[in-house]
């Protein structure tokens, strides 16, 4: 146990030197970092911006680690959330850097002191704790997208009906909207004006989000747009089928809810309440437990 101390009080200080080194070196920053610190400081808190601070001289050391195929996974991840608070790859690694610190500099104290539970879960915050972040951040915006894509179909489909071409209707109609969805149509639309076909601009949109609802948005205008099926009905079918697959996804999740409840119900409120009826009955009835033990 002394030599397993030693060693890890060994590497501690080595890391902790190797870490003062690279801090001290004059080191040129990656263009998307370094970007991310002067503009994107001002999409996050003080916080995360403290935490890119420190942590973004390691970024390049942590992307070397994770290598290129898992580099690409990540990135494919933060598109997803949407880049949430300014969010980007080298902001991830240098993250990953100070929370990774963090969490192993903390479980070493804590073993020392024989809290080996209570490191545990620093450890895991080290390894977790942005990956947490950004599945929520992809949860949340997807459930914005679909929220909004319905509504954004009827306003689309009446604006074309009143004689506004497509690419007008749409571009009239985005304006009128905030939020990820507003913001994924904007996108699509200045890849349309640097002259990208329509398809394309929208296959990278249905590439940019995880929504089964965009992909159908996406789906269903292509194949009226290859069938030559009216634009303005395919708008309004699209928005039709987006509410049933919704009114289908709820029914699914009550159905899901109503065995959770169950089980709560019986595991934890049922036992608790004949508990508290069993001592209420046994004070109300002013029982003599001494007698009762002899």
């Amino acid at each position: 146990m002394g030599l397993l101390l030693a060693l890890l009080t060994g590497l501690c200080v080595a890391g902790v030197a190797h870490g003062i080194a690279l801090y001290r070196r004059d080191t040129k920053l990656p263009g998307d970092l370094a970007l991310a610190l002067e503009v994107g400081a001002t999409r996050t808190g003080a916080v995360g911006s403290l935490i890119d601070r420190l942590g973004m001289r390691y970024a390049p050391a942590v992307l070397r680690m994770m290598g290129p195929q898992r580099a690409g996974r990540v990135r494919r991840r933060i598109d997803l959330a949407g880049n949430p608070g300014g969010l980007t790859l080298n902001r991830y690694a240098a993250r990953r850097a100070v929370y990774g610190f963090l969490g192993f500099f903390g479980a070493f104290v804590l073993i020392l002191r024989g809290q080996a539970v209570l490191a545990a879960l620093l450890v895991a915050f080290g390894f977790l704790w942005v990956e947490v972040g950004i599945w929520a951040a992809v949860q949340q915006r997807k459930a914005a997208i679909e929220r909004t894509l319905p509504d954004f179909l009827d306003v689309l489909a009446v604006v074309v009906s009143a004689g506004l071409g497509f690419r007008q209707a749409l571009d009239r109609v985005a304006e009128k909207y905030e939020g990820p969805w507003a913001d994924e149509l904007r996108i699509t639309l200045r890849q349309m004006d640097m002259g990208v076909s329509r398809r394309q601009a929208f296959e990278e949109l249905r590439r940019r989000n995880d929504s089964e609802q965009v992909a159908m948005f996406v789906t269903a205008l292509q194949q009226g747009e290859d069938l030559g099926a009216p634009i303005v009905e395919t708008l309004i079918q699209i928005a039709a089928d987006m509410r049933r697959a919704d009114a289908q996804n709820a029914r699914r999740r009550a159905a899901r809810a109503v065995p959770k409840a169950t089980l709560t119900i019986t595991t934890f409120m049922l036992p608790g309440t004949l508990l508290l009826l069993v001592v209420g009955f046994v004070f109300g009835a002013d029982v003599d437990f001494g007698s009762i033990a002899g």
